[in-house]
């Protein structure tokens, strides 16, 4: 299984920015999609995350800003990003679940300058 995350980059404090993962397998295969990040000297912390069902789930530091959603027929994950902050600045990662197995993709850097 491959995820393959983009759109990441340069942004100023205030702005938006539109992540997504692309998979090799079908989204609805995966219990749960999710997003992680991971800012320089700091551990790896969950974003948000999408459920087979459609419910999702959001750190409570991104709740009201940042939007998890997927296109099945494109196998995509994507992430809105909005009234972005510099401490939003860190590597994103796409994350899969399916029963025991876990699949990590690539990250992408969105680094927000204030």
């Amino acid at each position: 299984v491959q995820l393959q995350a983009s759109g990441g980059g340069l942004v100023q404090a205030g702005g938006s920015l539109r992540l997504s993962c692309a998979t090799s397998r079908r989204i609805s295969s995966f219990n749960l999609v999710g997003w992680y990040r991971q800012a320089p000297g700091k551990q790896r912390e969950l974003v948000a995350r999408i459920f087979s069902g459609g419910s999702t789930d959001y750190a409570d530091s991104v709740k009201g800003r940042f939007t998890i959603s997927r296109d099945n027929s494109k196998n995509t994950v994507y992430l809105q990003m909005n009234s972005l902050k510099p401490e939003d600045t860190a590597v994103y990662y796409c994350n899969a679940w399916n029963l025991g197995d876990v699949f990590w993709g690539k990250g992408t850097l969105v680094t927000v300058s204030s």
